[in-house]
């Protein structure tokens, strides 16, 4: 048997906290400074958790070699296969030619204004690619679309990456907080789920302050204070109902669909608003932009029938999750199976406080969100194979069965560092790592709230991903709230979804996100970083304030 403990080091707390950040330290340093790919980082930095866990946190070898192979199953499953399927959801729409119609659509909401054309595919489309793929795609689609309309190079990927920041809590059908939820609950499904309801309803008194606003900083990015000039008004229709939208979907409703319908919304929103109000100076931003003017003869070939069709896959997976979310979840769950990991389950190894820390495996096959965006994409899949219209658009069941396999295969290495990283993760969880750094932050007392963001900040930053982020994370942040004294009468999962919002503006400056922009607009990451970095630090001191004043004297307002 093994239990953790909080200072094997020399019987020493800091001291064990240090040699604890080791495993950390090394992923970081083989991201920035050796530049290694993250699979490879992730490789050497588990290897450094497992020696850390055998020669100074006094844990068996087998049973630390046991622990990374349960992480690994987590990451894979369902974590690896949300995400895959999330991506090849919106493949979907790709093979079959219809995204082409919804470029087209933004064409024609636009009235001819860059400025409102650009915003709605970095913010709407860019915030339903997030939401249901992550990992770079939005970014990587929306920076071609809008270099597409004419926007500068420079311009258009400090725009999406600054797009980009407002749905990543909730992307990729929220499994950065679907993470945090199970990092935190000792392995037991009930708990995880109530601790990731919980976390994503905080999260939603927070995202939608910086989302508000995001659409109006998109306009200045692309046209100064012009662009705020002309286009303050739509701007603040896209942010103010895309907010009220996120804030209420993850408080009352499937919070996994949080940016799906939010995005949904702003898109309808300046939809019916364009109706009412044209915008100004569109030949004149032409002109800056070096486009010759709107021709008034220019038409859409685009019907309202194909308008619906090119959102059909948004309104099914809405359709699909709010039958399994809020009409048959009991029933799915029921088809869970609980697996207790061979080797450390059974009291073979605890947590300091001598409890399982989560040794038991769950087998979601039909709860998981993966399975009902397979659903949901098949389901696309076979509308769109019977609507092809006399042979326009090229859809199949087949092509979209053989884009399963293609998806899985280009994830790949995104998958393996995941899987590693959930690795990691777990050793230092078992070991007791991760509570020895936990339990000396919350030395710091009242300033904690202030350094909470910033973890999920780094962490994000460095590996590309909130959801890795979270699972390095959030145990700690969740150890660290228990045993700060000075925070007896704030749910630690305000600090979940600190770590979580830390993550959402160190999106923008990481490596992948920045390797992604400089692709699609051939721009030098270093120039766009020194363009993105400025946003996503005040962004970040942003968040560090809300936090610091939610856990004190606006405790009231969380959920």
């Amino acid at each position: 048997m093994f239990q953790a403990l909080l200072d094997p080091v020399a019987s020493n707390l800091g001291l064990s906290a240090l040699v604890a950040c080791i495993p950390l330290l090394t992923f970081f340093i083989m991201l920035l400074g050796v530049k290694a790919k993250a699979h490879t980082s992730a490789v050497v930095a588990l290897a450094v958790a497992v020696l850390v866990a055998i020669i100074g946190f006094q844990m068996p070898a087998g049973l630390a070699l046991v622990s990374a192979t349960q992480g690994a199953a987590f990451g894979a499953f369902p974590i690896v296969y949300i995400i895959c399927m999330a991506v090849w959801f919106y493949e979907v729409t790709v093979v079959s030619g219809r995204s082409e119609d919804l470029r087209k659509f933004f064409d024609q909401v636009g009235g001819g204004d860059i400025r409102i054309q650009a915003m709605m595919i970095a913010f709407c489309f860019g915030g339903l690619l997030e939401a249901l793929a992550g990992f770079g795609a939005p970014i990587a689609v929306t920076a071609t679309m809008i270099l597409a309309l004419g926007v500068k190079p420079k311009r258009a990927a400090l725009a999406v990456l600054l797009a980009n920041t407002a749905p990543v809590a909730y992307g990729a059908v929220a499994t950065p907080i679907t993470t945090a939820g199970s990092m935190v609950a000792g392995g037991d499904p009930t708990i995880a789920a109530a601790t990731a309801q919980h976390v994503a309803a905080i999260v939603g008194y927070q995202a939608p302050i910086f989302a508000m606003f995001v659409p109006l900083l998109l306009v200045f990015i692309l046209d100064g204070g012009r662009g705020v000039k002309d286009c303050w008004l739509p701007a603040l229709v896209v942010g103010v109902s895309f907010a009220i939208t996120q804030w209420w979907c993850s408080n009352h409703f499937a919070y996994e669909l949080t940016d799906v319908i939010a995005s949904l919304v702003g898109l309808c929103a300046i939809v019916i608003f364009m109706r009412f109000w044209k915008p100004k100076g569109v030949d004149g931003v032409r002109e800056r932009f070096g486009l010759p003017p709107m021709a008034e003869s220019a038409q859409s070939d685009l019907t309202p029938s194909r308008t619906f069709m090119a959102l059909v896959p948004y309104i099914i997976v809405v359709v699909v999750f709010a039958i399994c979310k809020l009409g048959i979840p009991s029933i799915l769950a029921q088809t869970d199976i609980k697996i207790a990991w061979p080797v450390i389950s059974g009291g073979t190894v605890l947590s300091a406080a001598g409890k399982d820390p989560g040794t038991t495996f769950n087998l979601n096959l039909l709860s998981t969100p993966g399975t009902m965006l397979l659903i949901a994409g098949l389901i696309t899949a076979l509308v769109y194979s019977l609507n092809n219209e006399n042979g326009r658009y090229t859809a199949t069941m087949g092509g979209a069965i053989k884009a399963i396999g293609t998806t899985f295969y280009r994830m790949r290495f995104s998958a393996l560092t995941i899987v590693l990283v959930l690795s990691l993760a777990y050793v230092m969880n078992f070991s007791g790592q991760t509570i020895s750094i936990g339990e000396f932050l919350s030395g710091s007392g009242p300033a904690f709230p202030v350094i909470s963001p910033l973890l999920g900040w780094v962490g994000t930053a460095v590996t590309g991903s909130d959801t890795s982020a979270n699972a390095l994370f959030a145990g700690l942040q969740y150890s660290a709230a228990m045993s700060n004294t000075a925070l007896a009468n704030v749910t630690p999962d305000l600090f979940l979804a600190a770590n979580t919002m830390g993550g959402v503006v160190g999106k923008m400056i990481s490596p992948q996100s920045l390797a992604i922009a400089a692709v699609a607009t051939q721009v030098r990451e270093a120039d766009i970083m020194k363009e993105v970095l400025p946003w996503s630090i005040a962004f970040l001191i942003g968040t560090c304030i809300l936090v610091g004043l939610q856990s004190t004297v606006l405790t009231f307002i969380l959920p």
